[in-house]
C-alpha cells in the first residue's frame, strides 16, 4: 500500500503544507548506496588521477601538485522531463577524508558535483577543483551545481578561510559558504578540521518545495539537527533533462589525497544514512583492534629494549654530529650548532612552518639566549661552485648592517645542507597587504614610509657598503615588514657583490618579470641602474595597489608603466592611485612617487636616477623635474612586446620567486632564496 502512495505522489503532486509541486514521474526510481567501493568492480567512472584501492576506498587526487580526479555515477540522472520543468527534491550521503602533504597548509580541495558531463576535459587543477578553468567561471552555459569543501583560501573567488564549505553554482565564487562546523542538540558550534586527515560524513540535501539546499557536517555517525550551510535557490533554470553526479578534486603547489569512504544518493527522498565504524579506513590510519597478547618473559623484554634504547642513541648522536673545518670559524657572521636551532625551531616542526620553496624552507624560531624571534631557512645546496665559496659570499652579505635591511644573524652548516638565520618580520611581505585583500589597509603615510625605508636600503647597498652590492630581486614580496611596518629589503640570494670602480662582469639573467630592466637580456650585466629600474616598478607597485604585470588587464592595461605614463600623458595621473585608500592621502607625494617612478623606470639605462638621487627625491631635498619624458622603447627600437618575448630565450631559472617567509598567490607556495618568475607575452594573454 506504501508503495501504491509513493508512486501516486512520485507521478502526480507532492503535498507540503499547503503547497503543491510536479515531480518527474521516473525520478522515484533512482537510489543507490556505496559502503566502501569493492569488487567487483562498483559500477563508478573513474577520470584523471582518481583510483579504487584493494580495500574498497575512492581515491580522487593523491600528494602529487597539479592534479586532477573525477568519480561519477555512470549513469545520468533523469532531473526533470517532458512535462516538468521543476527539479524533484534530492538527498545525498558520503565519508569523506583529506590528507594533506603539509598538514598546517592543506591542499586545495574537493567537492561534490552535478554536470553536463562526467569527464570535464577542459576544467584545470587547483584552485578550479577540477570543475571549471580560468574562462569560464560564471557562465550561466556551464549549468554546475557543486558543494566545496576547500582547505586553501582562494582570494580570487574570495573564500573566507582555509577550512571551509561553499555552495557553488556555475562558477568557484561561492554564493554561499562558512567554516567547517558541526552543530550539538543544545545549538552549540563545533569546529571540524577538513584538513585532518580523519573522516567525516557531508549530507547535501534540496528541498523542492522550499527551494532550499542544506549542507551538514558530522565527524561521527549521527546526523546533526541543524545544517551547517542553507541556502534559498531554485536548480530548475541551472540542471539540464539528464545530469551527471559525483565528485571532482584536485591540488596545485600544494597537495592532498582526497578519499571518499562510502556514497548514498536518492531522489525524492531521504539518501541512505552510512556508518562509519562499517566504511574501509583511510589509508595510513588504522582502526583500532584489540590488542595482540605477546608472551615474552620481563626479561626478554628488558634485555630488547635496553638494545634497541642503546642502539638509538648511538644513531642519533652519530647523525646528528657536527664537523667543522678550520675555515669555517673564521667566516662571520656567527655561526649557529645545529642542535641549537633544532631545538629553536621545535625540532622543524611543521607548526613552524613559515614558506617553502625549491631552494628550501622556512621556519620561525626562538632562540633561547638571548631569548630571539628568527626565520631560519633550510638550503639544500646544489650551486656548481663550493660549498666554501658559496659560505664565503654568506658572509659577506652577513656583514652588511642597516635599519632597512633584513638582517642575516648567522648560519649553520650541516653535510651539504645550509641554515641561514634571519632577523624575524611579524608582519610578513609588503605584497601581502597590497594584493591579498588584508584586513589591515595600508595608508599612505605607511606606503610612503616604506618606500622611502627601501630607497635607503638600497642607496646603502649602492654606495655605503665597502663593496657594491647588486640586489637583482627587488620587488614587494622581498620588502618585509618589522612590528613597527617599516620596510626592510630582503632575500639577498641572488645578489652580487664587486668592487667600487671596477665594472661587473656578465652572468645568467636572473630575477622577475615586470621587475626586470629591459637591457639585462641583452647585455646580462646586472648594474645599480637595474637595481634602479626594480624600484620604479615598485613605487608604482606601492602606489597603485597593482602589479607591474597584470595578466588579467586588458591590452592597455597589462604593463603597469604604461598605463600609469598614459594617465600623466592624459593629465588624469590620479586616477591610478590604489582605491582602497579612499583618496585619503597627501597628493603632492603621491605624484611625486609616481614620476619618480616613470623616470626609474625608463628603458634607457642612462636617464635612470641614482639611488642617491631618488632619496634626495623622496626626503624633499630637490624637486621632481616638472617635465618628464616617455619611459620610451628598448635601445635597439623594439617595442615592448619584442622586449617581452626575448625573455623566452634567456638563460632563467625556472621557478618562481616570492616572499622570503609567506605563502602566496591563493594559497598555493612558490619557490624563494634565488628563483625567478619568466613568461612570454603570449603566455601572459593566455592568462587572461
Amino acid at each position: 500500500m506504501a508503495e501504491f502512495y509513493e508512486f501516486i505522489i512520485a507521478s502526480f503532486y507532492i503535498k507540503w503544507p499547503g503547497k503543491y509541486k510536479l515531480v518527474p514521474s521516473s525520478s522515484q526510481l533512482l537510489e543507490f548506496t556505496y559502503t566502501g567501493f569493492h569488487d567487483p568492480k562498483p559500477s563508478i567512472t573513474l577520470n584523471d588521477a582518481a583510483l579504487i584501492y584493494k580495500t574498497g576506498v575512492l581515491q580522487l587526487t593523491n600528494e602529487t601538485r597539479r592534479l586532477k580526479g573525477h568519480a561519477f555515477y555512470p549513469s545520468p540522472i533523469q532531473f526533470k522531463n517532458s512535462t516538468s520543468e521543476s527539479v524533484p527534491s534530492f538527498s545525498t550521503c558520503f565519508a569523506f577524508a583529506i590528507h594533506p602533504e603539509y598538514p598546517k597548509l592543506g591542499g586545495h580541495g574537493f567537492a561534490f558535483a552535478i554536470a553536463p558531463t562526467k569527464e570535464l576535459n577542459s576544467s584545470l587543477p587547483s584552485q578550479y577543483l577540477g570543475l571549471l578553468n580560468n574562462s569560464d567561471g560564471g557562465n550561466f552555459s556551464n549549468h554546475i551545481f557543486a558543494v566545496e569543501f576547500d582547505t586553501v583560501q582562494d582570494f580570487e573567488f574570495g573564500d573566507i578561510n582555509d577550512n571551509h564549505v561553499g555552495i557553488d553554482i556555475n562558477s568557484l565564487a561561492s554564493n554561499a559558504s562558512a567554516a567547517a562546523a558541526h552543530f550539538t542538540d543544545d545549538s552549540s558550534k563545533h569546529d571540524l578540521n577538513l584538513k585532518g586527515g580523519t573522516p567525516l560524513l557531508a549530507w547535501i540535501e534540496y528541498d523542492s518545495i522550499t527551494n532550499l539546499i542544506n549542507v551538514t557536517l558530522s565527524s561521527t555517525s549521527s546526523k546533526p539537527r541543524i545544517p551547517l550551510l542553507s541556502f534559498p535557490i531554485d536548480l530548475s533554470p541551472i540542471l539540464q533533462e539528464r545530469m551527471y553526479v559525483g565528485f571532482s578534486a584536485s591540488t596545485g603547489l600544494l597537495a592532498s589525497s582526497h578519499y571518499i569512504l562510502g556514497w548514498s544518493f536518492k531522489m525524492m527522498g531521504e539518501s541512505k544514512s552510512l556508518d562509519l565504524d562499517s566504511l574501509p579506513s583511510v589509508p595510513g590510519i588504522k582502526k583500532k583492534h584489540t590488542r595482540l597478547i605477546v608472551s615474552l618473559s620481563v626479561t626478554s623484554i628488558v634485555f630488547a629494549s635496553s638494545l634497541i634504547l642503546l642502539a638509538v642513541f648511538l644513531i642519533r648522536r652519530y647523525k646528528n654530529r657536527e664537523i667543522i673545518e678550520s675555515w669555517e670559524l673564521e667566516i662571520v657572521p656567527h655561526r649557529y650548532r645545529y642542535q641549537e636551532l633544532k631545538k629553536a625551531t621545535r625540532n622543524f616542526r611543521d607548526s613552524e612552518l613559515l614558506g617553502f620553496g625549491g631552494f628550501g624552507r622556512v621556519y620561525k624560531g626562538t632562540l633561547r639566549n638571548p631569548k630571539t624571534e628568527v626565520a631560519v631557512k633550510r638550503v639544500s645546496h646544489e650551486s656548481k661552485q663550493g660549498i666554501r665559496e658559496f659560505v664565503s659570499e654568506i658572509s659577506s652579505v652577513g656583514r652588511l648592517r642597516h635599519r632597512n635591511l633584513v638582517q642575516l644573524q648567522g648560519w649553520c652548516r650541516r653535510g651539504g645542507e645550509l641554515l641561514l638565520v634571519y632577523d624575524f618580520m611579524p608582519n610578513g611581505s609588503l605584497d601581502k597587504y597590497l594584493f591579498d585583500q588584508p584586513k589591515c589597509i595600508l595608508s599612505w603615510e605607511q606606503r610612503f614610509k616604506i618606500i622611502k625605508g627601501v630607497a635607503s636600503g638600497l642607496l646603502y647597498l649602492h654606495q655605503g657598503y665597502q663593496q657594491i652590492v647588486i640586489h637583482r630581486d627587488v620587488k614587494a614580496s622581498n620588502v618585509l615588514l618589522d612590528a613597527e611596518m617599516n620596510g626592510r629589503l630582503g632575500d639577498f640570494g641572488l645578489a652580487k657583490l664587486y668592487d667600487h670602480g671596477s665594472n661587473p662582469g656578465t652572468t645568467r639573467v636572473v630575477g622577475t618579470l615586470g621587475y626586470l630592466a629591459p637591457e639585462l637580456p641583452r647585455t646580462g650585466r646586472a648594474t645599480t641602474s637595474s637595481d634602479v629600474f626594480a624600484f620604479g616598478a615598485l613605487m608604482l607597485e606601492v602606489a597603485c595597489g597593482r602589479r607591474p604585470i597584470e595578466s588579467k588587464s586588458g591590452p592597455d592595461d597589462l604593463v603597469l608603466v604604461d598605463y600609469v605614463w598614459n594617465k600623466w600623458r592624459e593629465g588624469r595621473i590620479l586616477e591610478v592611485v590604489d582605491p582602497r585608500m579612499n583618496d585619503d592621502f597627501d597628493e603632492h607625494e603621491v605624484v611625486m612617487v609616481l614620476k619618480l617612478g616613470l623616470m626609474c623606470s625608463s628603458y634607457q639605462h642612462m636617464a635612470r636616477p641614482s639611488m642617491r638621487q631618488v632619496v634626495s627625491y623622496l626626503e624633499g631635498e630637490i624637486e621632481v623635474p616638472g617635465v618628464l619624458k616617455a619611459p620610451g622603447t628598448c635601445p635597439d627600437e623594439k617595442g615592448f612586446e619584442d622586449y617581452l618575448n626575448s625573455y623566452a630565450s634567456s638563460s632563467f631559472d625556472k621557478s618562481t620567486t616570492n616572499s622570503s617567509y609567506t605563502v602566496m598567490e591563493r594559497g598555493d607556495v612558490y619557490a624563494s632564496f634565488g628563483s625567478i618568475s619568466t613568461a612570454p607575452l603570449t603566455l601572459l594573454r593566455e592568462a587572461r
